[in-house]
């Protein structure tokens, strides 16, 4: 929180309005419009001329979709407290959210499935997990692990992705994507990281093939070829920054050999 604070105290709240505003594609006008505020009310708010309620401020965020974390940026720029607790997920009052994700976790085994932050950092995986993460070196393993550089590391899963280069084009589009959408400095610093790591010669990076409706995960385990349909799910209602933030990541077989590698290879949680 005190990070948070002193990033508030860099920039007005009319600035962080002004930019959400930009970055959303909302004129003034628009903005009115969504929230029932004057043109020249926002406009005031935006040039520092008008100190808005914290009620208002929060139903600018609304209407602009701004995230939670910047959220509680803009009241502490405008005086007042956050709206959002930012608890870790161990504290006792996230144990229902840390037990769901657990159960959505061990429910989806054998097949693979994480809890990730939004810095793709691991806070939970199951033993599907496992089965893929032994391919990659220990050191990429100890410590906080982040599920995006275990992927697209020369020392992680990469040697084993069949079509690294087009996972890799797939994964770095979403991790800018979300980055843009965030204004988020902390994931362009770690696509940037992803964008240097070398690719293969010779690696395919074309799009999908004709027919296909996703970008699969091709894995090659030993003499087995692995085929995986990602799909990403988060909280529907949350009241708190590190909930908020919290994604599921689940890999569904795409293919009958994949399924039953999995069901052979993988010990599943007791």
């Amino acid at each position: 929180m005190q990070t948070e604070m002193a990033r508030a105290g860099t920039e007005t709240l009319g600035d962080q309005l002004r930019t959400w505003r930009t970055r959303r594609r909302y004129s003034q006008l628009a903005l009115s419009s969504e929230t029932g505020i004057s043109t020249r009310h926002i406009s005031f708010v935006e040039t520092g001329r008008s100190r808005p309620s914290s009620d208002m401020i929060l139903r600018l965020a609304d209407a602009l979709d701004v995230p939670t974390r910047d959220q509680n940026r803009m009241l502490l720029s405008g005086g007042f407290a956050p709206a959002f607790p930012e608890r870790p997920l161990d504290h006792t009052d996230l144990e229902a959210a840390r037990a769901a994700v657990r159960e959505v976790l061990v429910a989806h085994e054998p097949y693979p499935a994480l809890a990730v932050d939004r810095l793709w950092n691991v806070v939970d995986a199951n033993a599907g997990v496992a089965a893929l993460t032994s391919l990659a070196s220990p050191a990429l393993l100890t410590g906080q692990v982040n599920a995006l550089r275990l992927t697209l590391h020369p020392d992680g899963l990469a040697p084993h992705l069949v079509n690294l280069a087009q996972w890799r084009v797939s994964v770095l589009a979403g991790l800018r994507r979300g980055a843009e959408a965030r204004g988020d400095d902390e994931m362009f610093a770690l696509h940037d990281e992803l964008a240097a790591y070398e690719v293969p010669a010779g690696s395919d990076e074309r799009g999908p093939a004709g027919g296909q409706v996703f970008v699969p995960m091709i894995v090659r385990v030993g003499d087995d070829v692995l085929t995986f349909l990602s799909i990403i799910s988060t909280f529907g209602t949350p009241v708190d920054v590190t909930v908020a933030e919290l994604a599921i990541e689940t890999f569904v077989p795409a293919d009958d050999a994949t399924r039953q590698w999995l069901g052979a290879n993988v010990l599943r949680t007791e």
